[in-house]
């Protein structure tokens, strides 16, 4: 199977070079430079993965993870980005990215993580299956539905991206353990030991989660944080 990526970039020398590697590693490339070509160009091309420059013109990057997250769900989204500030990488992650890479970045480290992801497609999920009984549970008053992929929060509508319900469907299976940060990159991300990048990409989807679940964020009863470790769900 020939997996379709989808480079969105503005600056024609960067997005013309990694259109060249990715064709050289038998990818199917389409590129965009701007966010409503972005737009477009994934509703026609239905990417496996899209890696996604935020400082675009005519709509921002978070403005098309944010609409590709929510047409395709299943689409790997990999940020670009030159800001280092952590709020940046945060609200891509919010907007439903999958990961990120802060310009200048390394063409093989980039490679590897789009080569990590896609992987995930070759073979079988790594993660446990869910029993019928786990396909939907509830606890702390909300529901999560991982067939549907729809959750509630005291009946409201909680917005969740399809990595969170991943990321919250490992937690439930070994809820009875402490989850290594290293675990969550392995079996939900699909990186390996030796393309492992830094673990504050959970951290900051653990932030986001715990903005969307807990009644106070600073004092978290659901995912909780296991010092020098990972976390800990407790339903």
């Amino acid at each position: 199977m020939q997996y379709k990526v989808l480079i969105v970039e503005d600056e024609e020398i960067i997005r013309l070079g990694l259109q060249d590697n990715l064709e050289l590693e038998n990818y199917n490339v389409e590129t965009a430079a701007d966010g409503e070509e972005a737009i477009a160009k994934a509703d026609a091309f239905e990417p496996h993965l899209v890696i996604l420059d935020l400082m675009i013109p005519k709509k921002s990057g978070f403005e098309v993870c944010r609409v590709i997250r929510k047409k395709h769900p299943g689409c790997f989204i990999i940020m670009l980005t030159a800001k280092t500030e952590e709020s940046s990488k945060v609200a891509g992650l919010e907007m439903g990215a999958d990961d990120y890479v802060t310009k200048p970045f390394s063409i093989l480290e980039l490679l590897a993580r789009v080569k990590a992801f896609l992987r995930r497609l070759d073979t079988a999920p790594t993660v446990p299956q869910p029993t019928q009984n786990d396909d939907a549970i509830d606890f702390a008053g909300i529901h999560l539905d991982f067939k549907k992929y729809e959750a509630t929060k005291k009946g409201e509508p909680l917005d969740l991206s399809a990595r969170e319900f991943q990321i919250l469907k490992y937690f439930w299976q070994h809820r009875t353990e402490v989850v290594l940060r290293e675990d969550l990159l392995q079996e939900i991300w699909g990186y390996t030991p030796e393309n492992m990048p830094s673990t504050r990409t959970i951290d900051n989807h653990i932030v986001n989660l715990r903005k969307k679940l807990e009644d106070d964020q600073t004092n978290p009863k659901i995912i909780l944080s296991i010092r020098g470790a990972g976390y800990k769900f407790d339903a």
